[in-house]
């Protein structure tokens, strides 16, 4: 039931910011992600990979945006008596991104991270950041940012640090 209404309300703010402002800026961006688990969780797991899109909707002039984003990262257990497993993720999030000088940016988002296993369940996710947009053209760019990323349930939290590579393009 929380799977269902928090894909629910991501659809409902995708389409609200499709619709918003989409001549002010409004961008979509599209990634490659690789995290790299920390803490206890690094005892486990190796480098996650996966992908994510990311809509940028203009809040005010074009230093503040409202971010949405969704996507899916896979991590691999380290080898225990012969034995891995994979432990996939869809986290959805939604945040802000402020540009303190052009082209440099800080992000915070917060959301869930859904466990996709049998059994799995659903954290509360969180995850400052920082990055670099470079533009290509007009209307498209290449972002490079670097973020902690940290998923909390049950008492406990699993936390990587994420590098993050995409292209942005406007709609």
């Amino acid at each position: 039931m929380k799977k269902l209404f928090l894909l629910t309300a991501l659809a409902g703010l995708l389409s609200f910011g499709a619709s918003a402002q989409t001549a002010a800026g409004n961008k979509l961006g599209v990634g490659l992600e690789f995290g790299l688990p920390v803490g206890d969780w690094s005892d486990g797991m190796n480098l996650g990979f996966g992908g994510s899109g990311i809509m940028h909707i203009p809040i005010s002039s074009s230093k503040l945006y409202g971010t949405i984003n969704a996507g899916f990262i896979n991590f691999k257990s380290k080898e225990v008596a012969g034995f891995t497993y994979d432990y996939g993720v869809i986290p959805l999030k939604a945040g802000v991104k402020y540009y303190f000088v052009p082209n440099f940016y800080g992000a915070a988002e917060l959301g869930a991270a859904i466990g996709t296993n049998e059994g799995a369940t659903t954290a509360f996710a969180y995850s400052p950041g920082i990055g670099v947009d470079f533009p290509v053209s007009d209307k498209t760019s290449i972002d490079l940012g670097a973020r902690y990323e940290g998923w909390s349930a049950n008492g406990g939290t699993n936390g990587f640090v994420g590098i993050r590579a995409a292209f942005n393009f406007g709609l």
